[in-house]
């Protein structure tokens, strides 16, 4: 089970990047065709499509780590990144209360669980 939440944090990273290009498609386009360079404090939209995007990268690095870490069995660790992504989760969910921060949450749950030796 956590090497799936683990792998599952790096699909949820990389389903921020493809649903973040097509999702904010226009505002990106636009950025590129202005410049790229410093075009994404234009507007909301363009900021909103950046920072969304660029949490993709990270979260699938953190799955990374994560699938890095049950393979060693490094539960210290795996409880760490389970602990931030709980945390991170609950932030963003009573911020956003109907966003996917809840499919986050999940996973976060899980890891921390599988650091603690709660489940496989």
């Amino acid at each position: 089970m956590a090497n799936i939440a683990a792998w599952a944090l790096f699909g949820l990273g990389f389903a921020h990047i493809v649903f973040g290009l097509i999702r904010f498609r226009k505002p990106l386009l636009e950025a590129v065709a202005a410049g790229y360079v410093g075009q994404f404090n234009q507007t909301e939209q363009r900021r909103t499509a950046f920072w969304f995007i660029i949490l993709g990268p990270s979260l699938m690095l953190m799955g990374l780590v994560a699938v890095h870490t049950v393979a060693l069995a490094e539960f210290a660790l795996l409880r760490q990144i389970g602990s931030v992504l709980v945390g991170t989760c609950v932030a963003g969910a009573l911020a956003f209360p109907k966003s996917p921060f809840l499919l986050g949450l999940v996973i976060g749950l899980l890891l921390l669980a599988a650091g603690y030796g709660w489940v496989v």
